[in-house]
């Protein structure tokens, strides 16, 4: 019998009750005995997670992200519990792949998010739990990826399905702080109060679609990948990442242009402001977003810097043209045997030049990395000042305090 069904037969013994069968008893078991106990491992073998089968991998991985934030708006203030916003909110992930011929593999990914309230759009001053921005609903379990790859070691990785396309987050990822999550550009916490009427598109295009993508390989820290996607969407992306006299860079940019009739159920991930109901439901569009960021640190020191910037334009509507830019800088360094200790500050400046509109935003935090859990803990604070050409103003103010624990 292989070693598998010993260990399944072991299994089976202690789950009849953990009896022990001494040569005796065996000898009673009976003429069937042996049929029984194949049915009762392949019992076991049906409800046992296993990683792939022999010729094709499965990796199971992902994050719990929760937060308590508390705000205030001027008008009113609270403190609600949620997730930190879709795309990098609460998931689960399946990947694995198999080697086709030496240097030649192929493989899949399986995302899944399962964000227990979406902060991103409805977190408001009358709504503590935001519906899922996909579903609609408080369902908030949803496909993120979906996607089958062929990789060459010397050609590079083609992609197909639902997928982060190659200027998906570009900016954001270059960010190796160790605080990314409680800190970047986005609107994650307060897109839906208040001051988000004075923002602008920050995140044009942060959510997987489907596409066809392109990956080289990576020749002297230098890397570059181009999409396609239905109905019309291509974007390309060039990054770079390596280390020299004592610091790290990581640097990258993207160029984004769609042409969309409004009538995908993911087409706010292009333009979020397309398919909101407000500009017609079949109304061609083209939406340029240029985007660019990049990380400095010093490896002794653990002084780091980010920047970003981002410039959006849209046709539809007369046409719309925004920009932003991101500062943070801080240190990074070990004081304790936890892990890491990251201390922070940011700017941003969001500047709506067609819609009249100005918002900036500064803030300050602290992350405690914990390795042996593999995870991060956060404490931050933000204020938010936002106005326009007609006299608007709005100040927003929260403090937040979470944690993102990997598996």
């Amino acid at each position: 019998m292989k070693k598998q069904s010993l260990y399944a037969l072991a299994a089976a013994g202690l789950l009849a009750g953990g009896m022990s069968v001494t040569s005796a008893s065996a000898a009673d078991l009976g003429g069937n005995c042996c049929a029984d106990l194949e049915e009762r491992i392949a019992e076991l073998e049906a409800t046992t997670a296993r990683k792939g089968n022999r010729k094709v991998s499965l990796t199971i991985s992902g994050w719990v992200a929760e937060q308590v934030m508390w705000w205030d708006d001027g008008e009113e203030s609270n403190v609600y519990v949620g997730g930190i916003g879709t795309t990098i909110g609460t998931n689960v992930k399946f990947t694995g792949q198999a080697t086709i011929v030496p240097g030649w593999t192929a493989g899949y990914v399986i995302h899944i998010e399962a964000d227990g309230s979406e902060g991103l759009l409805a977190q408001d001053e009358d709504t503590d739990n935001g519906k899922s921005v996909y579903t609609g609903s408080n369902n908030y379990v949803h496909t993120l990826q979906s996607y089958w790859f062929i990789k060459s070691e010397s050609l590079g990785k083609l992609s197909v399905g639902l997928q982060s396309q190659a200027s998906d987050n570009t900016a954001i990822l270059v960010d190796g702080s160790g605080s990314l999550i409680p800190a970047n550009y986005v609107q994650f916490d307060w897109g839906a109060f208040n001051v988000g009427a004075f923002a602008t598109c920050a995140d044009c295009n942060g959510v997987p679609l489907n596409s066809v993508r392109y990956d080289t390989p990576t020749f002297a820290g230098f890397s570059a990948s181009a999409t396609w996607g239905e109905d019309d969407f291509w974007d390309v992306a060039l990054r770079y990442a390596g280390e020299f006299a004592g610091f790290k860079l990581a640097a990258a940019a993207a160029y984004s242009e769609s042409d969309d009739d409004c009538n995908g159920t993911r087409d706010f991930s292009v333009t979020p402001s397309l398919c909101a109901g407000t500009q017609g439901s079949n109304g061609t569009d083209t939406t340029q977003f240029f985007q660019v960021g990049a990380y400095v640190q010093h490896v002794p020191t653990g002084l780091f810097v980010y920047g970003a910037y981002g410039d959006f334009e849209e046709d539809l509507a007369g046409g719309v043209e925004s920009n932003f830019y991101y500062v943070k800088g801080g240190l990074r360094q070990r004081w304790t045997p936890l892990g890491h200790t990251v201390l922070y500050g940011e700017y941003e400046n969001m500047d709506g030049e067609s819609a009249g509109t100005n918002l900036d935003l500064w803030g300050a935090g602290v992350v405690q990395e914990i390795d042996n859990a593999a995870m991060s803990l956060w404490l931050t604070y933000r204020h938010i000042e936002g106005d326009d050409d007609a006299g608007n103003s709005a100040e927003f103010d929260y403090v937040k305090a979470g944690a993102l624990i990997n598996f």
